[in-house]
C-alpha cells in the first residue's frame, strides 16, 4: 500500500469566525479558499485558509461551534500547528510584523536544527513559523499572490504538527507500526517523526509529557490533523490497515472537496487521512475563491435553511487591492 505523503490539513476551533478570518487574511496573509459549513453540524462555519490555489498540505481550517467553552492546553492534545516560510530572513520579517500588529510571540528559536518563531492568536491557539532555509522533502505551496505579505517572506504551507502525549511508548508504536512513520531525531522530551518524502511538510513532533494536566478541547485548541493520500483506493487500503490493528475508524466519508477517513489513534488524538483531490476550485473560479458560502451538492437543497442558521460574513477580496507590506 502507498505510504502517507505528508500533512494534508489541520482543523482547529475558534471563538469567532469573523476574527479568525481577519487574522489569517490580513495578518498572516493566507488565502480563504473555502467558506462552508461543518457537514456534521450545519450551523457551524468551516473556513479553509491555504495557499494561492488551495493546495493539499497548505490549509488550516476552523470551526466556530456556537457556545463552546475555551479549551485548556495540556497533555494528550494536538498542541501546535506550524507554517512554512521560505528562509531565516523571512522569520526576521515576521518578528517585525508580529510586533507591529501586537501578535504575541516568543522570538526566533531553534529546534531540530531549524529556526522557528512560536506565536499565538487571540484565542491562545498555538502556532509557529518554521524556516525552510535548509529543508528537503515535500515541496511547499504557492504563497497568496495578491495578499499583503511580500512573496519572499510569505507562508507557503503547513510544517510539522506537534502532539503532546502522556502515552509516548504507545503513541510511538502507533506512528511507526501503523502509519509507517520513522523517528529521525530527539531533543529532550521532543521526538521528530517523518513520513513519505520527509521534510517540514511531512513531519510530526511528539512531546512526551506526564506533568501537565489533561488537555480539554474547546476554542483555542486543535480538533484534528489530517495526512495526505492520492485517492479513494488509498483510503480504502488504509481503512483495512486500521482495522487490522483494531483501531476504530469512521469508514469512508465524502467531504466533496476531498475524501476522508477518521480514527481516534490515542487518547484525545484524532487523525484523519484525506485525499489530495478534487480540491477547492471545482465550484468557484480562482478569482473569487472563498467569497460565497460554498456547499457540497448534497447540501444544496438545504441552502436556504443553512443560510438562515449562519450569520453572513463579508469575505469579498476580489474588489480589494493589497499593498505588499515591507517592514
Amino acid at each position: 500500500m502507498n505510504e502517507l505523503k505528508g500533512i494534508h490539513h489541520v482543523t482547529a476551533i475558534t471563538s469567532s469566525a469573523e476574527k479568525i478570518y481577519d487574522f489569517f487574511t490580513y495578518t498572516l496573509g493566507l488565502r480563504l479558499v473555502k467558506k462552508t459549513v461543518n457537514q456534521d453540524d450545519i450551523k457551524t462555519y468551516h473556513l479553509f485558509f491555504a495557499d494561492d490555489v488551495g493546495s493539499a498540505g497548505t490549509d488550516m481550517t476552523f470551526f466556530d461551534f456556537p457556545g463552546i467553552p475555551r479549551g485548556v492546553h495540556g497533555t494528550n492534545e494536538i498542541s501546535k500547528t506550524s507554517f512554512r516560510v521560505p528562509s531565516d530572513a523571512a522569520l526576521d520579517y515576521w518578528v517585525k510584523r508580529f510586533d507591529k500588529y501586537d501578535v504575541k510571540h516568543k522570538g526566533i528559536q531553534e529546534q531540530f536544527g531549524t529556526k522557528i518563531l512560536p506565536f499565538v492568536d487571540f484565542d491562545d491557539q498555538q502556532y509557529q513559523l518554521v524556516s525552510d532555509e535548509f529543508d528537503e522533502g515535500v515541496a511547499a505551496g504557492t504563497p497568496w499572490q495578491d495578499g499583503p505579505i511580500p512573496l519572499e517572506f510569505a507562508i507557503t504551507g503547513l510544517g510539522p504538527v506537534h502532539v503532546r502525549t502522556s502515552y509516548f511508548d504507545y503513541f510511538k508504536e502507533v506512528l511507526e507500526k501503523v502509519f509507517f512513520m520513522r523517528e529521525i531525531a530527539q531533543e529532550y522530551a521532543y521526538h521528530l517523526f517523518e513520513m513519505g518524502e520527509g521534510g517540514h511538510g511531512a513531519q510530526v513532533v511528539v512531546e512526551y509529557n506526564t506533568v501537565l494536566p489533561q488537555a480539554r478541547q474547546g476554542f483555542g485548541t486543535v480538533h484534528h490533523t489530517a495526512f495526505r493520500v492520492d485517492d479513494r483506493n488509498d483510503l480504502e487500503a488504509w481503512q483495512q490497515r486500521l482495522q487490522s490493528f483494531k483501531l476504530p475508524n469512521s469508514g469512508y466519508v465524502e467531504r466533496y472537496f476531498f475524501g476522508s477517513l477518521y480514527s481516534n489513534v490515542a487518547p484525545s488524538i484524532l487523525f484523519e487521512i484525506a485525499t489530495d483531490g478534487p480540491g477547492f476550485m471545482g465550484d468557484e473560479p480562482y478569482e473569487t475563491l472563498g467569497e460565497k458560502l460554498s456547499l457540497p451538492p448534497f447540501f444544496e437543497d438545504k441552502r436556504e435553511h443553512i443560510e438562515s442558521l449562519v450569520r453572513p460574513i463579508d469575505t469579498i477580496r476580489s474588489t480589494k487591492h493589497f499593498e505588499k507590506e515591507y517592514l
